[in-house]
């Protein structure tokens, strides 16, 4: 009889400690990320989750020029994390007043780095109708032929870095508008779907999204075409849960995390390096 009362009382003992444990609640992380993250820390997630169970890892996914403004605005965002320089050094108050004229005040002193970098690719759908080999075959058709580009918005690092490569050729974005030979995506998703569903003849996105839409790439920009594609990353100011948004920070800094990102063409930057 005593060892059915013992069973008995670890049956409820192991209840009670079952119960409360699901009854404690997580520590929820809200991320702001690029949407050419979404599959890699999609990926993530999971991995950091099942390691961390009392993490919940909240993702918003959109341009970072979206991202930027919803932070700005006052929409709860714990970790930052962008595709362009341009965004979080509008957010940045050690920045000067050219790169922040606004002055803002939201990233977290000395949380701040450089996390990875990404290519910006040409790609074409499956038949390349136009047949374009590079960047240079496609300058000759947006100044002679008829082909149709999508590219991104201005307000969106995909769409500033498609904007420098278009004047590193010397060509004039509004009149190609004009013509009839440029769509518009709000963020670099938008622009790959234009691309994978056959709607536009090329289009110009990261290299990491060309890799997850199993899209081609014909060519990619050179540093002098359209500089860097650096993605910082920051903890945010106003977070109620700073350490626990560093300790993910850091996490994706790390070995499993960059395997992951660099499995699909970003390229992981060392600690030491400085920010640009």
């Amino acid at each position: 009889m005593k060892k059915v009362w013992m069973m008995i009382l670890a049956l409820v003992l192991a209840t009670v400690l079952c119960t409360a444990a699901a009854e404690t609640p997580k520590t929820e992380v809200v991320v702001f990320a690029a949407a050419s993250m979404t599959e890699t820390l999609t990926e993530i997630e999971a991995l950091y989750e099942k390691a961390n169970p009392e993490i919940d890892l909240i993702f918003n996914f959109d341009s970072s020029g979206t991202l930027k403004t919803q932070i700005q605005e006052g929409a709860v965002c714990d970790l930052f994390i962008s595709a362009g320089q341009k965004q979080m050094n509008q957010l940045d108050i050690t920045r000067d007043e050219e790169k922040n004229p606004e002055r803002l005040d939201f990233v977290l002193e000395e949380s701040r780095i450089d996390l990875l970098e990404n290519k910006v690719a040409l790609v074409v759908p499956a038949d390349n109708p136009k047949g374009i080999e590079s960047f240079d075959a496609l300058v000759t058709l947006l100044k002679d032929g008829d082909v149709l580009m999508a590219m991104g918005n201005s307000d969106v690092p995909v769409g500033q870095y498609t904007q420098k490569i278009l004047a590193f050729y010397e060509l004039n974005e509004e009149e190609l508008a004009k013509a009839g030979k440029i769509t518009y995506g709000s963020n670099v998703k938008e622009v790959t779907t234009q691309v994978v569903e056959g709607s536009v003849d090329c289009g110009v996105v990261y290299g990491t999204d060309a890799f997850s839409a199993g899209l081609g790439v014909i060519d990619t920009a050179t540093a002098e075409m359209c500089g860097q594609v650096i993605y910082p990353a920051a903890v945010m100011k106003n977070s109620t849960v700073p350490e626990a948004a560093q300790a993910f920070l850091d996490y994706l800094r790390g070995e499993e995390a960059t395997k992951i990102f660099e499995g699909v063409g970003f390229t992981g930057i060392p600690a030491e390096t400085p920010e640009k």
